[in-house]
């Protein structure tokens, strides 16, 4: 694999023009469906489906080009910091979360409730609220709901989890030293770990719906607890099926000891979710 030397200089591409139309599409659609038009889920998938296509296609020009080795050592270091600024975005995307759990935790439930001089706040807006986390608001509003307990299910996904965080350095050091078996293996368990993972939180939300009362429109601690476990079942999606492609491209052939950034940037998303994880069990689910 011939490696260019000189400062790579992109070239034209329509995958921009596509993903923006089906962007605009997709928002389209969501807007127009929420406000009751009935053609609106329709172009909502076809945004959908074009915005797949710009992913797929886009991804497939950047795989040709890589083994084609277009890429040398400036663009590796272009793609690093990229995905050290993507990571960097994400971290603050989660503490917008986190913040509001500690907002709602450490501030407004305890003025609600007239501590902190706050007396006249609790007459005013919520006579007889009392200071007590979990809460979903007065006990006329909501109904009565289970807490979800930190250990049973969501201690065995943070063991599957972090046990997947394993699982990926090894196969890491695997591609380091070139050894092809452990790193297939060690991909696998990863993502056959990260899917079960959320398949068992999915669980966790049906028997919370069904038996716990335990909603979205539960309160501040019904809407905390599943916008930030959501979000993460999200992004463990989305890593899953990344490190389906890289294991895919290490069937192939693809990668080599010192060229392998595509794994490494999966690598270091997989290790940021596992991270976020141990903050949501244990202010979400402990404290």
């Amino acid at each position: 694999m011939a490696q260019s030397q000189g400062y790579y200089v992109p070239h034209g591409s329509n995958w921009p023009i596509v993903g923006a139309i089906g962007l605009f599409l997709l928002m389209l659609g969501l807007s127009t469906a929420f406000n009751g038009v009935g053609v609106g889920p329709a172009v909502a998938w076809i945004g959908a489906i074009v915005v797949i296509v710009m992913i797929v296609g886009w991804f497939a020009t950047v795989i040709r080009e890589s083994e084609g080795g277009v890429y040398n050592q400036q663009v590796d270091r272009s793609f690093r910091m990229g995905m050290t600024w993507f990571i960097i975005s994400e971290v603050m995307f989660f503490a917008a979360f986190f913040g509001a759990l500690f907002y709602a935790r450490q501030m407004a439930v305890p003025w609600l409730g007239g501590e902190s001089n706050n007396f006249f706040t609790n007459l005013l807006l919520y006579p007889g609220y009392e200071n007590a986390w979990p809460t979903n608001g007065p006990k006329a509003i909501g109904g009565e709901y289970q807490v979800m307990a930190a250990l049973g299910l969501p201690a065995i996904n943070t063991a599957i989890l972090l046990t997947s965080g394993v699982t990926i350095t090894i196969a890491h050091h695997a591609l380091k030293d070139n050894n092809r078996k452990v790193l297939s293996w060690g991909l696998f368990a990863t993502f056959f770990l990260g899917f079960l993972f959320v398949g068992l939180q999915a669980y966790e939300y049906i028997h919370a719906y069904q038996e716990m009362n335990l909603k979205l429109s539960t309160g501040i601690y019904g809407s905390t607890f599943f916008m930030l476990t959501g979000f993460h079942g999200l992004h463990v999606t989305l890593g899953a099926t990344m490190l389906v492609v890289i294991w895919a491209r290490c069937l192939k052939g693809h990668f080599t000891p010192t060229h392998h950034f595509g794994f490494e940037a999966v690598a270091w998303y997989w290790h940021f979710v596992d991270v976020v994880w141990l903050g949501l069990y244990i202010f979400v689910y402990w404290l």
